[in-house]
């Protein structure tokens, strides 16, 4: 099976490109600029220039292929642009993989859409998920929330530079996932037929709120966070004014994404069902603190390494 996917130097698309290459699967990766590419090139997969703003460049890149994933969203504040990108590009996509008859379209997006349908980026996400539907090709649909990764950034950065952490005044619960294991998920897919036509919510075994994860940094970096508090009025108040979401580019953005993601406390049901019918063990999805401690434990690991290097340019200039 050949597949070619898209927003693959993206946080969530590297992780789906390097798990495919892993398991065999011919990988080819949608570009715009080879260089920042490089790192997919020398992993195995075969690059090939695609760009969708530019709707002509898409149907040679679907040429030969079996299954597209679409992990790509756009970042930009410019309105016009993401639509350019995250409207008409991914019609134009749809339109092209129904020509070249396309045996799976998996599509990355974001969960509680409808509730957030005077977002622009969202209304769009959701449209893209109903022409996908009508589209006759066999799509399998996730509804992510958010990655690890991204709290590295929010949360445990700030902490090691004493910096701000900007959080809200309510508990807002988050089951937040690792890009490997939603990768998992992607690829896990096209083996199994019964998930096709289907939209997947996909979310970590565990809720997490702000508080909690600030409390983890702290234990795990040994100092105090200083948190400042917005309230939620404020924070919707700003999110209309604004008119467009971006993906973590400022403060107000980064808050209303945690409260699009905000679900229901008690995953252990829902999470349960849905590992059964991935056929995947609840062992083997990344929990959080692992996570975490995994990501100190290299930081203060390369802070070591530093020092001593540091200490050994010193002796050689004493002696």
């Amino acid at each position: 099976m050949s597949l070619l996917i898209v927003g693959g130097t993206g946080t969530l698309g590297r992780q789906i490109v390097l798990q495919a290459l892993t398991k065999g699967y011919k990988v080819r990766c949608v570009v715009r600029n080879f260089r920042k590419a490089t790192f997919l090139k020398e992993w195995g997969a075969e690059l090939i220039y695609g760009d969708l703003s530019i709707p002509e460049t898409i149907p040679p890149c679907l040429q030969g292929i079996t299954a597209i994933i679409d992990a790509s969203t756009s970042r930009p504040s410019d309105l016009d642009v993401v639509k350019t990108v995250d409207w008409y590009g991914k019609l134009a996509l749809i339109e092209a993989a129904k020509a070249a008859k396309i045996k799976r379209y998996i599509f990355c997006s974001t969960q509680n859409l409808e509730q957030f349908s005077n977002i622009p980026l969202m209304k769009m996400k959701q449209g893209i998920e109903i022409k996908l539907k009508e589209s006759n090709i066999p799509y399998t649909i996730f509804r992510l929330s958010g990655f690890y990764q991204g709290l590295i950034e929010q949360y445990a950065i700030p902490i090691l530079e004493n910096l701000p952490i900007w959080v809200t005044n309510e508990n807002t619960c988050v089951s937040y996932m690792d890009t490997q294991d939603i990768a998992k998920f992607c690829l896990k897919t096209l083996q199994l037929p019964e998930t096709a036509n289907k939209i997947f919510f996909l979310g970590g075994p565990k809720g997490w709120i702000s508080s909690e994860i600030i409390n983890l940094c702290e234990q795990l970096a040994g100092q105090s966070a200083n948190v400042n508090q917005i309230p939620l009025f404020l924070l919707k108040l700003i999110t209309q004014i604004l008119g467009f979401f971006e993906w973590g580019q400022n403060i107000s953005d980064r808050l209303s994404f945690v409260e699009i993601l905000n679900v229901e406390n008690d995953f252990s049901k829902s999470t349960f069902d849905l590992y059964k019918t991935f056929k995947i063990e609840g062992n083997e999805i990344n929990q959080l603190d692992d996570y975490f401690l995994e990501y100190f434990i290299r930081l203060l690991k390369r802070l070591r390494d530093i020092n001593f290097e540091d200490i050994q340019k010193q002796k050689n200039l004493i002696i």
